[in-house]
């Protein structure tokens, strides 16, 4: 197990790209192991299951003060249970919030008191085989993984400037590689739509968010994204058997298993956790990360898989971004 060292300075690789110790399939607990949050607070979305549960369970076992927010509370029940049994975690309470819902977004955020230390943008929903719009009419796979967390660190703004030091990590995915941020048609109004193509753009609009955020730099907020990996979760609810056994995870007779190269979802909440707490990550922001490292920018179709599009880290395109999301909620 590798113990975080002090964050004196950023390791960097030839390339320049920041670097931890921490191996592609390192465990939550062991990229957090030696941290002491006790006293921090943390919001993780989509925090009941999957890699949010992950997330909770990892800053809650270092103390940090976790509230789980989710559609249903009561599924993250037997979590908070379980975390309360354990020792020296820190208290683990459920709230509702749909990130669909402006409403609810605003009601969570309208509730919130006091500093908040780490924002987990965690939730996300993945391939709707249609096209589905939120009652506001927004996209609703743009709507939950982009706007709704626009919304909300927008909303608990405050409440991170006030921590002083505040983290807000966003759980992007390599679909943003083959869809940019369409900001003539972003629901689909009129182009064809397309189940990953829809999931790809609001993953793109993640990274774009950490790039836009730099304006908060000066209140000490940070905020960076990340590809967690290959994990079989909850995510895939909404791919259907056919694309399951293209991707090589299904067999004929509907069982579901990982590929070797696939993470479990301890370990592919690592990264999530590196950011929201390492000391390694002090000061950083504005960086996309996978597999416990930062990335390299790629262009176009690169020979090695993975690395972050140049279209997502664009800061005009940042800028725009930021200010369609505030005229978005407005309107809402």
């Amino acid at each position: 197990m590798t113990t975080n060292p002090p964050a004196d300075t950023h390791s960097r690789n030839d390339s320049g790209l920041l670097t931890t110790p921490f191996a592609s399939h390192a465990r939550a607990q062991e990229v957090i192991d030696g941290v002491d949050l006790t006293g921090r607070r943390a919001v993780v979305t989509g925090g009941a299951s999957g890699l949010g549960a992950e997330t909770v369970r990892a800053l809650a076992a270092a103390g940090a003060e976790v509230t789980v927010a989710t559609r249903r509370p009561l599924s993250a029940e037997p979590l908070v249970q379980e975390l309360a049994a354990a020792d020296g975690a820190g208290r683990v309470t459920a709230e509702a919030l749909d990130l669909s819902d402006p409403a609810s977004v605003e009601s969570f955020s309208r509730a919130w008191r006091g500093p908040l230390d780490i924002l987990v943008a965690n939730a996300g929903i993945m391939a709707l085989p249609t096209r589905t719009l939120a009652p506001n009419g927004w996209e609703m796979q743009l709507a939950t993984n982009y706007l709704g967390h626009f919304a909300l660190a927008t909303g608990l703004h405050t409440a991170l400037r006030d921590a002083g030091s505040a983290r807000i990590v966003v759980v992007s995915s390599g679909a943003h590689l083959g869809a940019p941020f369409d900001f003539e048609d972003p629901h689909f109004a009129r182009r064809p739509y397309d189940p990953w193509v829809a999931y790809g753009q609001s993953k793109a609009a993640d990274v774009l968010f950490t790039v836009g955020a730099r304006r908060w730099a000066a209140d000490g907020i940070t905020v960076n994204a990340l590809n967690p990996g290959y994990i079989l979760t909850r995510l895939q609810r909404h791919v259907d058997d056919e694309t399951m056994r293209a991707f090589g995870v299904m067999d004929d007779q509907g069982n579901v298993k990982p590929l070797p190269y696939y993470k479990t979802p301890e370990q592919g909440a690592a990264t999530s956790v590196l950011l929201a707490a390492s000391p390694l990550l002090k000061g950083v922001t504005g960086r996309y990360f996978e597999d416990n490292q930062e990335a390299r920018t790629v262009q176009g179709q690169e020979d090695e898989p993975g690395g972050v599009a140049a279209h997502a880290l664009d800061p005009e395109a940042a800028d725009r971004l930021w200010q369609y999301g505030t005229d978005a909620l407005r309107a809402a």
